[in-house]
């Protein structure tokens, strides 16, 4: 396939104010340490990409920056014009009306806005293990109790929701809200209609408001397709509060600019009200047009071609890995760009733990990230949107200093 956008370059983030390159060794634990003397830095590590957006998005900030005034403003009818057309052409969405979308400050304040117009402090919320970090902050700082269901993995290596235990934890822990994560971070899976279907049905069952993070949907790997959930059923449609953002598919998280589909009107009034009181939950001006420039018909274009890097990317690693890398198993991603480790019979073979592993990669440049926050013992986060030629260096230098070393 001949690329009309540039995906191979190597971009200079350094000094340009990125987190993925100059944050290392600011938050330990969590971010990443700099590299032995030798070894450049493969930011492999935060979900965010190593690629060139799409030319239009910054067209069209540059086009609203000519304009020499910055007051206050309320979105123009294209905003919402131009996200109604990504889902009904991408998703196959019908129905979709202004008056179901509004602006969120970042997916996890939509999360944290739904959850505390239905909920009390202590009060319980089911999701899946692995899980999120951003999940398990925001839920737990606002004061909620997490109940995870472990999702396993099937004969096939796929992982799979346990619907039996499920349907006992909603039941033994009196719930009534869910937090489901579509296609699901950090394992990477696209689930089925018939699986979103059946957790529907269980959340139909124990009365759940359902929030369905969807901002990777987009990142779809070539034979695999997002269905939206609210999509599945009627009752779907009018319990779920669905979160999107561009942020995840363009690249642009440090603009900031979130939205949720909301069907129901006492839904959607319910989390609007809460969403209102911090009174912080305002958009940006060049965040708005960044978004209108992301869904141009070239965005449609650059999402597709993103997509066949991607799992270019994806497939050279999981064969990689599965090939050299004894006693490390993963599951393949078939959405997201992320892959989730599991180095559990390596380190019992070599007497390592994570920790020591995860700091084998940093020293030789291979920024991954420690798995344990996502409830992965034994598990290291790959980021994959780094352009191929570095995927092969970052497998090589695991190979050569960390794995077979």
């Amino acid at each position: 396939m001949i690329m009309k956008y540039d995906f191979t370059s190597i971009l200079n983030r350094h000094g340009q104010d990125s987190l993925a390159v100059d944050g290392l060794g600011q938050r330990p634990g969590m971010t990443p340490e700099p590299p032995q003397e030798g070894f450049d830095f493969i930011p492999m590590w935060v979900a965010d990409m190593n690629f060139p957006v799409v030319p239009t998005i910054q067209e069209a900030i540059i086009e609203r920056a000519k304009q020499p005034h910055f007051g206050y403003f309320a979105p123009r009818d294209e905003y919402f014009d131009e996200i109604i057309k990504w889902h009904e052409t991408r998703n196959g969405v019908e129905g979709l009306t202004k008056e179901c979308i509004g602006y969120e400050n970042g997916v996890l304040g939509g999360v944290v806005s739904t959850l505390k117009s239905f909920m009390q402090p202590g009060d319980a919320v089911l999701l899946h293990s692995p899980t999120y970090i951003g999940f398990t902050g925001c839920i737990e700082n606002a004061g909620f109790k997490i109940v995870h269901s472990p999702l396993v993995l099937d004969e096939n290596g796929t992982w799979r929701m346990d619907f039996e235990d499920m349907e006992k934890k909603l039941a033994e822990n009196n719930i009534h809200a869910a937090v489901f994560c579509s296609p699901h971070n950090p394992t990477g899976r696209v689930w089925e209609r018939e699986e979103i279907e059946q957790a529907m049905e269980l959340y139909k069952k124990y009365d759940c408001v359902v929030v369905s993070d969807e901002i990777w949907s987009d990142i779809i790997m070539p034979g695999h397709k997002h269905i939206p959930t609210q999509s599945v059923s009627e009752d779907a449609r009018n319990r779920t509060v669905a979160l999107y953002a561009p942020s995840k598919t363009f690249n642009l998280a440090g603009l900031v600019g979130s939205y949720h589909i909301i069907y129901n009107k006492y839904l959607r009034d319910r989390e609007t009200a809460t969403a209102s009181k911090a009174h912080y939950n305002d958009m940006n001006v060049l965040s708005m047009h960044a978004l209108i420039g992301a869904y141009k018909p070239e965005g449609y274009e650059w999402v597709d071609e993103l997509c066949e890097v991607l799992g270019k990317n994806v497939d050279y690693a999981y064969d990689y890995i599965t090939e050299h890398f004894k006693g490390v198993t993963l599951s393949k991603p078939e959405g997201t760009y992320m892959l989730f480790l599991d180095c559990t019979e390596w380190l019992e073979e070599h007497g390592r733990d994570i920790a020591w592993l995860q700091k084998a990669g940093w020293n030789v440049g291979v920024g991954w990230q420690d798995g344990r926050p996502f409830h992965g013992p034994n598990a290291i986060r790959m980021n994959l949107a780094v352009p191929f030629s570095r995927v092969q260096e970052a497998f090589d230098r695991l190979d050569k200093y960390v794995f077979n070393a």
